[in-house]
């Protein structure tokens, strides 16, 4: 396997130390390394991979020199446009290195969101005549292909990639770790206590990773049905419009979005499209640690900005905010009592409404994952609306 010590010294040698992108779990060491020996001003995890793709065109304007983004392949889809329209021999013809890793790799086992975008996840570089090179696990051969890769950018100022394989680098430890702030509540007892309390026809809609993970493994241990969740598996960052189509479409229903600062920081606008459609039968749910939790618990900005004023400021009716189990139970409790009291009036109630709840980083390590599939969620979810 490669040190991340070679493999950043490498790059340095070459002149290559900006980094900007999105966290991944096969690129877990590699950012680890990053972060505990590159400045912030040469780090930044972004909020989307495409913005990653822009920061680096605006670093290469500046200083003429070769930036890195790195990303999971699902992290492609989010680059096609600035990649075809910004970076492209054709456009501005700006060269990036392109670190991937490649979830769903044919032939590696993978979760089922990982799949489609793993047989793609070559053929699309091909599409945007992207070269790239599967990164050797052999530092020698490695160093190779970084040589071949800066050397094509330096001669054509086009895109390269590496593709990273399960594996490819030695573990690595964050040393560098952000003041913790100790909130008292986690985030799987903030999930289970939500889920309590909601009413029987009311659905979840839950974001990627270790949210829809917890979620499912409470309804298991409690003997209940999956029928009311949503579990959103992969597109991370749009669970707010998923449960903003179910909403507007049955108004009967009240839909709860269990939303990640991560997956909410991703696509901020589409709380803005949330609120521009006053749902009143919305409740978006961010369960606040400030780190990308599931794919190594690198820092996002989530604990530096006020996630209720934003909500505020872009239409939403109401805005808390919570840090204990025993502020959570109370607000709960304000909230589904008034809101059952306005539908037993037909008043119409004021909505959306967004409840932020700030947990404590960290998750249990015999967590298990969804034994349903996605289509069977789906079908089992689409069947509860139809009653």
């Amino acid at each position: 396997m490669l040190s991340p010590k070679y493999f950043i010294d490498t790059l340095k040698s070459f002149g290559i130390d900006f980094f900007a992108g999105v966290p991944d779990s096969l690129l877990k060491n590699i950012c680890a390394y990053i972060a505990d020996n590159l400045d912030e001003r040469h780090n930044i995890i972004t909020a989307n991979e495409g913005g990653a793709i822009g920061l680096a065109a605006g670093y290469h304007l500046a200083t003429g020199k070769i930036p890195v983004v790195y990303m999971q392949n699902s992290g492609e889809g989010n680059i096609i446009n600035p990649l075809a329209s910004l970076t492209d021999p054709e456009v501005y013809n700006i060269p990036v290195l392109l670190l991937i890793g490649w979830r769903g790799e044919p032939g590696v086992h993978d979760e089922p969101q990982h799949i489609k975008q793993g047989k793609v996840t070559l053929p699309l570089l091909d599409t945007m005549g992207i070269k790239y090179q599967i990164l050797s696990k052999d530092e020698p051969e490695a160093a190779a292909q970084i040589k071949t890769a800066v050397d094509h950018m330096t001669a054509t100022n086009e895109v390269c990639a590496l593709i990273v394989e399960k594996n490819t680098f030695d573990s690595y430890t964050l040393n560098s770790q952000p003041s913790a702030l100790n909130f008292p509540l986690s985030r799987e007892e903030a999930i289970q206590t939500v889920a309590a309390a909601i009413g029987e026809k009311d659905c979840i809609v839950s974001t990627t990773g270790m949210i829809s993970r917890e979620l499912f493994e409470y309804r298991t241990q409690m003997k209940q049905g999956h029928e009311r969740d949503f579990l959103t598996v992969g597109s991370m960052g749009h669970a707010s419009q998923i449960a903003l189509g179910i909403a507007l479409e049955r108004p009967d229903r009240r839909v709860w979005c269990f939303d990640g600062d991560g997956a909410t920081i991703m696509h901020m606008g589409g709380m803005a499209i949330v609120a521009s459609k006053h749902p009143a039968n919305y409740i978006h749910v961010v369960f606040n640690n400030g780190a990308h939790d599931s794919v190594g618990g690198q820092p996002t900005v989530g604990l530096d900005i006020d996630l209720p004023a934003i909500a505020r400021a872009v239409g939403y009716a109401t805005a808390y905010s919570v840090s204990t189990k025993e502020e959570l139970e109370k607000q709960l409790s304000t909230l589904t009592t008034k809101l059952k009291t306005q539908n037993q009036k037909h008043s119409t109630p004021s909505g959306p409404i967004l409840l932020e709840v700030k947990v404590k980083k960290g998750n249990r390590k015999d967590l298990g994952r969804p034994t349903t599939t996605p289509i069977q969620n789906k079908e089992a979810l689409m069947e509860f609306l139809s009653e």
